[in-house]
C-alpha cells in the first residue's frame, strides 16, 4: 500500500513537472514572439524600441512565473504538502518582476523625456544649459521613481508573510511612531536624498557644469540621490554627498555663462618698461585664438621688497581655455622679457659657476625625444580631448 502511494505521489509529481516545464517552454516562446512584435513597431516608434529593448528580459520573467503558478494550480491538489511554500514562492516571484518590468517601464519614460527635451549634445552655450538642467531633474526624478517601485515591491513581498502584515498592520495604525520614524529617517538616511533632491530641482548644478570646490575645479559628472561624482580637470573623480552642496559654499563657473576672467602675475623689477609690456600684451592676446576679446588689462598691483608685481588680467570663452591662455601668456611674456628687456627680471637669483648651461650657453632639447605639451586643454590631440572631456561637448 505504502509503495503504491508513493508510486502515485511520484507519478503526480512527474506529471506537475512536465505541465510546469511545458508551460514555461510556452510562455518563453509568447515573450519572444512579443519581443518580436515591439522590435518590429520600434522600427517605426521611438517609444516602441526602447520598451521592447528595456522590457524584453522581465516580460519573458514574468510570463514565466505566470505560466508556471497556472500550471501548478492547474495539475496539483490545494491539499498537497509542498502546495503552500511553492504558492508563496510563485507569488514571490510574481511581485519581483513585476517590480523588474515597472523599473523598466519608468526607464523607459526617462530615455523619452531626455530625447525630446534635452537631446543634443551638452555643450556650454544657454540651449545646452537648458539641456543638462532637464536631464539632471529628469535623472534624479528616476531614480526616486525607481527606489520607491523597489520599496514598494518589497513592502508587497513582505506583507505576503503573516508576522510582516501584522507588524506592518500595526504601524499603519500608530500615527506616532511612523512620525518618529520618518523624523529619525530623515535626518539621517533621507536627508542626502532631500538634498539630491533640492540640488536637482534648485538649478544650483547641473550634469556637466564646471564647479570649484575642495580648492579643485572640474566638471559635474554625476547626480544621484545621495551623492554627486566630479571629474576633476587632472582625471581623479571627487565623490562628494549631496548635502556637501547644500551646507557648503562652492563656485560654480557655468552657472549662467561660460565666460570667466584669469589673472597671470609676474614679479619683476622696477626698471620694467610698462608701456612696451601692455603693447606685447595686447600682440600676444590677438594672436592667440584662446581669448574672446573681452578683457585684457595690464596692472601694476604691488611693489614691495625690490620688485614690482604685474597683473594680466585676460578673458576666455570657458574654464579650459582660460586655464591654457593664463599659461600661454605668463609663458610668452617671460620669454619677451627675457629676449628685449633682461634687465627688468628679478634680480635676486642664485648661480651656480660650475653649472654646464653658465655663460649663456643654451641648452637644446635632446634629438628624438617627444617634448612637453604646452597647454593642457588645447594644443594637440590629447589635450583638445581634455578640453572637450571637461566642457561636457562631444
Amino acid at each position: 500500500m505504502d509503495d503504491a502511494i508513493e508510486f502515485t505521489s511520484a507519478t503526480h509529481l512527474a506529471v506537475t513537472a512536465a505541465w510546469v516545464a511545458g508551460a514555461i517552454g510556452v510562455a518563453y516562446v509568447a515573450g519572444l514572439a512579443v519581443s518580436w512584435l515591439l522590435q518590429r513597431l520600434g522600427r517605426r516608434s521611438a517609444v516602441m524600441h526602447d520598451v521592447a529593448h528595456l522590457t524584453r528580459l522581465p516580460l519573458r520573467a514574468t510570463l514565466v512565473v505566470i505560466a508556471a503558478g497556472a500550471a501548478v494550480r492547474r495539475t496539483t491538489d490545494e491539499q498537497a504538502v509542498w502546495r503552500g511554500w511553492l504558492d508563496h514562492a510563485l507569488i514571490l516571484a510574481l511581485i519581483a518582476t513585476l517590480t523588474w518590468v515597472l523599473v523598466s517601464l519608468v526607464r523607459v519614460v526617462e530615455r523619452q523625456v531626455i530625447a525630446r527635451f534635452a537631446g543634443g549634445d551638452e555643450g556650454l552655450t544657454d540651449a545646452d544649459r537648458h539641456r543638462r538642467k532637464i536631464k539632471t531633474q529628469v535623472t534624479v526624478l528616476r531614480r526616486l521613481v525607481v527606489a520607491l517601485v523597489v520599496v514598494l515591491g518589497a513592502a508587497a513581498a513582505l506583507m505576503t508573510f503573516p508576522s510582516f502584515s501584522d507588524i506592518g498592520k500595526t504601524l499603519f495604525a500608530s500615527a506616532g511612531v511612523l512620525t518618529v520614524v520618518a523624523g529619525l529617517a530623515a535626518q539621517t538616511s533621507l536627508g542626502s536624498v532631500f538634498a539630491g533632491i533640492q540640488i536637482a530641482f534648485s538649478d544650483a548644478i547641473r550634469v556637466g557644469d564646471i564647479v570649484v570646490l575642495e580648492d579643485e575645479w572640474g566638471r559635474i559628472e554625476e547626480i544621484t540621490l545621495t551623492y554627486v561624482v566630479v571629474h576633476l580637470w587632472d582625471e581623479r573623480r571627487l565623490v562628494l554627498p549631496c548635502t556637501y552642496f547644500t551646507d557648503t559654499p562652492f563656485q560654480n563657473w557655468t552657472r549662467n555663462a561660460t565666460e570667466l576672467l584669469g589673472t597671470a602675475e609676474l614679479d619683476v623689477d622696477f626698471t620694467v618698461p610698462f608701456d612696451a609690456m601692455r603693447a606685447e600684451l595686447d600682440r600676444m592676446l590677438h594672436a592667440n585664438d584662446k581669448w574672446d576679446g573681452r578683457v585684457g588689462v595690464l596692472q601694476v598691483t604691488d611693489a614691495v621688497e625690490g620688485l614690482v608685481r604685474v597683473r594680466m588680467l585676460v578673458s576666455a570663452p570657458n574654464a579650459g581655455a582660460l586655464f591654457d591662455l593664463r599659461c600661454d601668456i605668463r609663458e610668452g611674456m617671460v620669454a619677451w622679457l627675457q629676449r628685449t628687456n633682461p634687465c627688468a627680471l628679478p634680480r635676486k637669483r642664485i648661480e651656480h659657476h660650475n653649472d654646464s648651461r653658465r655663460h649663456g650657453e643654451a641648452t637644446e632639447a635632446p634629438v628624438g625625444r617627444p617634448q612637453a605639451e604646452s597647454g593642457l586643454f588645447s594644443g594637440s590631440a590629447a589635450a583638445e580631448r581634455r578640453g572637450r572631456a571637461m566642457s561636457g561637448a562631444r
